[in-house]
């Protein structure tokens, strides 16, 4: 077995967000080695299913406006870059009762920094998004900055990028230990041992096990999707359909419009079996699509015809479903981004750029304060 040393920053994962990382370091210049365990566009961990939301009125909370803005803008800057079309603007409805914190939350957002939304009835919905057919007790809030993402053309387009600046991209080789002396980090897989100044990890639902020497506290969900093919296309097509988030009595929900070839897509995102990405169940079952379906029939009558395709991912979700962009609390050399609790992969472009900033320069230029290690009471190991 050699030793090499030869990266400034080695890169454990390269799905939706270690791709993004690569692309912001080579771009800097830095000497980059990255390491997957599976071939590039896998669908084995969370950054793979055609389309993932973006949105700036972010229910969740108003510090992540700004994370926000700088994604759009470096999501945009990626398209260019890849000659690609990566980000439809169609618009977001944020479903729910008047007092819902899906309403409520992205309402405050949008006041505390100036977002453009419309505040909707129920009245209002049905005649401007017809395939919403909304009892008269939910109300929505429209922001018209919503949208898909395309995620694999994403990754592949950050990982070209990376590939284009310089950095070296291992795809199938599994890293099987890594260690940091303070001065130095090592990874080590089954055929060499890798020496650099920096390590980052983003390893998706495998963080849990990778990140060693820190009890991270998170929780890895089983999540189902569900395309079905529409019975009124135009109704529910991207021009006449928001993408949608629906706080509603039976859970919380996330769609998509009609897209050719992919149907109405839909998830729930409020509950998911606790799994491993190891002992994941990968069968969708018939009484979890007539769940998604009923969904449909309630809310969005005509939008669930027949069963065009499934598909199954993971949610690494953290105690309080924020996300985690630190150093390691015990290896200063070492980035950890974790924890996206399924509302990650829309900041992926700014994501790379936040761990590039932790692992060449220390800090970020925007405040992620609110994402450090440190609000977790659990002990090191």
């Amino acid at each position: 077995m050699s030793s090499v040393t030869s990266a400034d920053v080695i890169v454990l994962g390269l799905g939706g967000m270690g791709s993004a990382t690569a692309a912001h370091l080579a771009r800097r210049g830095a000497t980059v080695i990255g390491f997957d365990a599976f071939e590039p566009g896998h669908a084995n961990g969370s950054s793979h299913g055609e389309t993932r939301i973006i949105r700036k009125a972010y229910f969740e909370s108003p510090d992540y406006v700004p994370m926000l803005e700088r994604a759009y803008q470096l999501w945009h800057d990626l398209e260019a870059e890849s000659g690609q079309e990566l980000l439809t603007i169609n618009g977001a409805l944020n479903i729910g009762s008047a007092e819902s914190g899906f309403v409520t939350g992205a309402a405050r957002s949008a006041r505390e920094f100036g977002l453009n939304v419309e505040e909707l009835d129920a009245s209002d919905v049905r005649k401007r998004f017809p395939g919403f057919q909304l009892p008269e007790n939910l109300v929505a809030l429209f922001d018209p900055e919503g949208g898909f993402l395309r995620p694999e053309r994403c990754t592949a387009a950050h990982l070209e990028s990376a590939h284009q600046h310089g950095a070296t991209l291992r795809f199938n080789e599994p890293v099987l230990e890594w260690g940091s002396d303070g001065d130095s980090v090592f990874v080590r897989t089954a055929t060499e041992r890798i020496t650099a100044g920096k390590l980052v990890i983003t390893a998706g639902p495998w963080s849990k096990n990778v990140i060693a020497g820190w009890d991270a506290p998170l929780v890895v969900w089983r999540i189902v999707n569900v395309h079905f093919g529409s019975t009124a296309a135009q109704r529910f097509a991207p021009e006449n359909c928001p993408v949608f988030l629906m706080e509603v009595p039976e859970g919380h929900y996330y769609g998509f419009p009609a897209l050719p070839g992919q149907g109405v897509k839909i998830g729930r995102h409020d509950i998911g079996a606790v799994t491993t990405p190891d002992t994941i169940d990968r069968e969708v079952r018939e009484n979890e699509i007539v769940m998604l379906r009923n969904v449909l029939d309630t809310y969005m009558p005509g939008a669930s015809g027949p069963v065009l395709r499934t598909l199954t991912c993971m949610y690494t979700n953290t105690p309080d479903h924020h996300f985690v962009l630190d150093h390691h609390p015990a290896h200063d050399n070492v980035v950890v981004g974790c924890g996206f609790s399924g509302h990650g992969f829309k900041f992926a472009s700014v994501i790379g750029e936040i761990l590039s900033q932790l692992a060449l320069d220390s800090e970020s230029q925007l405040d992620i304060g609110f994402l450090a290690t440190g609000r977790f009471s659990k002990e090191l190991r």
